[in-house]
């Protein structure tokens, strides 16, 4: 009886998986034998902050705070997380790891960033920058427009003749003529107020927005191919774009000037580090 419940037990694939994850682990340890350089240490320690934060990050997700059952079992999901992530570095799991490295790589840059102290700019300084980097703060020229659209899906290679024809019947005719029946359902809009180029060609596309800033105001042109099909265009207005006084966009400056300070800082703690390897690369 014993005999036949021990091969039954010889036969078992979890005892078999067992098997194969302690040779493995064997191997491992035989080939690492410091285990990667890292011991688990034996105590974890849960801070009075780290409950705080575990709390606050519930409250966050479900407008309450957790009930005792419930901070018990994020103390419970934490400290297995920790006992995880510490097995797991020592055996090395994590060398090799390109998400591993890029994660970590972030993090230090952030700190990199964080350690960095900045000032506040005088006026005279902010007002310096602003004259070295007004193409920042350029604004793109705005026009206004209405347009009238021919579907190549429901006429077809004809669309663009539609549209030369319906130019003619509205030569001389001003923006807001009646054209009902003149042209296709556009699936957007017919009129359009101060858009830069940008906003155009998310519409139309590029070769459209370029198109229509060429274009003279107060009569009806085209066509002009969008993405979409064929249009005719009555452009109402063209505002030429501008740099703005720094008046106007101080508190942009500001926030520019920061973000260029903190990116300069950061490449200077980059060089900083960098400057303690030898880097070699294939020839």
């Amino acid at each position: 009886m014993a005999g036949g419940t021990f091969r039954r037990w010889l036969r078992e694939p979890l005892l078999h998986f067992l098997l194969a994850g302690l040779a493995l682990f064997a191997a491992y340890r035989a080939l690492n034998p410091d285990g990667g350089g890292r011991e688990p240490s034996g105590r974890i320690e849960i801070s009075d902050d780290d409950v705080q934060q575990l709390a606050l990050a519930w409250r966050a997700q479900w407008q309450r705070p957790p009930t005792a059952d419930e901070m018990r079992g994020l103390l419970d999901d934490r400290i297995r997380e920790e006992i995880l992530y510490r097995e797991a570095l020592a055996l090395g799991l994590d060398k090799g790891d390109t998400i591993v490295k890029r994660r970590l790589a972030q993090k230090m840059a952030f700190l990199a960033e964080d350690i960095s102290s900045l000032r506040d700019p005088s006026a005279a300084a902010l007002r310096a920058w602003f004259d070295k980097n007004r193409e920042r703060f350029a604004q793109p020229g705005r026009v206004s427009f209405r347009h009238l659209y021919f579907s190549p899906d429901r006429r077809g290679e004809q669309a663009r003749a539609g549209a030369t024809q319906a130019l003619a019947a509205l030569a001389g005719k001003p923006g807001n003529v009646r054209t009902a029946g003149l042209a296709d359902k556009f699936m957007a809009q017919d009129y359009y107020v101060e858009r830069d180029p940008e906003q155009v060609a998310e519409v139309f596309g590029v070769k459209f927005a370029q198109e229509l800033v060429r274009l003279k105001p107060d009569r009806w042109q085209g066509p002009l191919e969008s993405g979409l099909g064929w249009h005719l265009v009555f452009v109402e207005a063209i505002a030429p774009g501008r740099t703005p006084a720094f008046e106007e966009v101080e508190a942009a400056v500001k926030a520019e000037w920061i973000e260029a300070q903190r990116a300069e800082m950061r490449e200077r703690a980059f060089d900083a580090m960098k400057a303690r390897y030898e880097v070699v690369l294939p020839k």
